[in-house]
């Protein structure tokens, strides 16, 4: 077991992948998780099976998992067995085992897994205790906030927002755009709103939105859901129709067609999408809208003005809209229409849409023909062939396809494999971690050569 190895296995999911792994435990596969963790060094599967022994009671086993990874020196396992020891119900030796050294400093990391391992140990005291040094960077205070949550502590934790968002409330009149933690202010209103302090959450970060005083966007957001979550229609039509409009205006007609009154809500997104300079970002509220009411034709037509641009994001909404609704010829005719510049432009796009569509449709055979004439190089060519190929039970040939095709993620071919019922035919099939970490390198060298001295280093 390298430690190179696993540290590239974690940073790229390389290896038999979390993806893998958990179409594995799925299907019951705990003892080929077992298997690949001992003989292979993969971490990922000593992770799931470590939490599946733990699960149904085997916490030696679980234990005997982990060890080596342990005496690799890889640290995630320590944060596991300890996770194992605490769901066993030993809770000191738990907490013993990754308990920070106080002599020094933590970093951000060790205390937030130490906090969340409080935590769930019933430990809350301790676990703020932890957290606070750190609570200006916005995932810790997000997680203060997060393990707190229906635990009796939210005066104290507005307690230590309370300064923070006060300082996020000056951070942009001072222009200090990289201001942390940015998320202040929306927790502040998060923990008002659980303590059921609603109207001094809508009162306070309403204020700061009118004002301007706030750094993200994401607070503006966080003010359009607290009242869209409360029916607060009158401040939603005031922030919704004001010079926010473009982020905020679909909060509020959502907002009115919650309240029945969906035909407001459908004028207000038609009165933008005529008259504003830049409509596009209100013609999807406006087509979901529709959609709900089950007006898809109507729904078409409002997108259709956006379909032949290069960014095809409006578009594609619509194609997965039509296939909900299982409205598969026409969007089949949609793509048809496009124009040969439109299918030049976004060759991969169209293409395994346009198979996937034909396999849905139940039209496989035509979905093949289509395909041969797409060309070969196409990105996800394979892919979409061996996917059609499986649905029509044709699984040696898609097989072969897959195995043929070496530029293909080593996940494909073992994935189709654990589908069918091989998992362990997918898992001996596949390069050990040092070779798949190997080949990693050399595509990474490859891809940097000639850029000169300052390459990265893998």
């Amino acid at each position: 077991m390298n430690i190179d190895d696993l540290e590239w296995q974690s940073r790229t999911l390389g290896g038999i992948s979390p993806r893998l792994v958990t179409m594995l435990v799925e299907r019951g596969e705990v003892e080929l998780l077992v298997q690949a963790a001992s003989e292979r060094g993969e971490w990922f599967c000593a992770q799931a099976a470590a939490r599946e022994l733990s699960r149904a009671g085997e916490v030696e086993r679980a234990l005997g998992v982990l060890e080596p990874f342990i005496e690799a020196g890889w640290n995630r396992a320590r944060w596991e067995r300890a996770e194992v020891l605490l769901e066993a119900g030993r809770v000191q030796q738990a907490l013993d085992s990754v308990r920070p050294d106080q002599e020094g400093p933590a970093s951000e990391r060790v205390c937030y897994d130490f906090a969340k391992l409080l935590a769930k140990a019933g430990r809350l005291d301790e676990a703020i205790i932890v957290l606070t040094p750190h609570l200006d960077r916005e995932w810790i205070l997000s997680t203060l906030v997060e393990i707190t949550e229906r635990q009796g502590r939210d005066e104290q934790v507005l307690e230590l927002i309370a300064p923070r968002a006060q300082r996020a409330r000056s951070a942009r009149g001072e222009e200090q755009w990289n201001f942390g933690p940015s998320n202040a202010q929306d927790l502040q209103a998060q923990v008002l709103e659980r303590a059921g302090r609603v109207d001094e959450a809508v009162r306070i970060l309403g204020a700061d939105i009118a004002a301007g005083h706030f750094v993200v966007q994401n607070t503006l957001i966080a003010y359009a859901e607290l009242l869209s979550r409360h029916g607060r229609l009158e401040e939603l039509r005031v922030l919704g129709t004001g010079e926010r409009a473009d982020e905020t205006l679909a909060y509020y007609a959502r907002a009115l067609e919650d309240d029945g009154q969906a035909d407001e809500a459908e004028a207000v997104l038609r009165r933008y999408i005529a008259a504003a300079e830049h409509p596009d970002r209100f013609r999807w509220p406006l087509i979901e809208l529709l959609a709900r009411q089950g007006r898809i034709e109507e729904a078409v037509e409002v997108g259709r003005p956006t379909f032949d641009y290069h960014d095809v994001c409006l578009f594609d909404g619509v194609i997965r809209l039509l296939h909900e609704a299982g409205r598969l010829d026409d969007t089949l005719a949609l793509l048809d229409e496009r124009s040969a510049e439109f299918v030049e432009e976004h060759p991969s796009w169209f293409s395994s849409n346009r198979i996937w569509l034909l396999g849905e449709a139940g039209r496989h055979e035509e979905a093949l023909a289509y395909a041969e004439t797409v060309p070969p190089d196409t990105y996800g060519l394979t892919v979409d062939k061996a996917r059609i190929l499986e649905e029509t039970g044709r699984l040696d040939e898609a097989l072969t396809l897959l195995g043929a095709d070496t530029e293909l993620r080593s996940s494909e071919v073992p994935e189709f494999l654990i589908r069918h019922g091989r998992a362990a035919e997918a898992l001996a099939g596949m390069p050990s971690l040092a070779e798949l970490h190997a080949a990693g390198r050399r595509r990474n060298a490859a891809m940097y050569a000639g850029r000169g001295p300052n390459n990265p280093s893998f």
